[in-house]
């Protein structure tokens, strides 16, 4: 699945939009304007999502040829999906676990203006 695949897909999800991510083209989730879905700092290679830890942890151990983390992405709420995936299926059900994640957060508080 590549990048613009993921991204037509994670918009047929409800209260989803485009967006922006650190400058970089995004899907949110409407209602609270987060991203969930992002290109990666390997942005040849994986796109990534936002999910729970514990998740992202089975994830790698049970499909490492599809899902990763680089050093930058450890210890924080982001699984890399690799394009060549062979399973599709499963990046979908990811996404959809994604969306869900961040949905669940609040809307994130506004920036102090200098």
């Amino acid at each position: 699945m590549t990048f613009d695949e993921a991204i037509a897909y994670a918009l047929t999800l409800p209260d989803t939009e485009r967006g922006t991510s650190y400058g970089k083209p995004a899907v949110k989730v409407a209602s609270n304007g987060r991203a969930f879905l992002f290109p990666s700092h390997e942005a040849k290679t994986s796109f990534g999502v936002s999910i729970d830890r514990d998740s992202i942890e089975i994830l790698k151990e049970t499909d490492p040829d599809t899902f990763w983390q680089s050093p930058h992405y450890v210890g924080w709420e982001g699984v890399l999906i690799r394009y060549d995936s062979d399973d599709e299926d499963r990046v979908r059900d990811v996404i959809v676990r994604s969306k869900e994640f961040v949905a669940a957060k609040p809307r994130p508080r506004p920036r102090k203006r200098k």
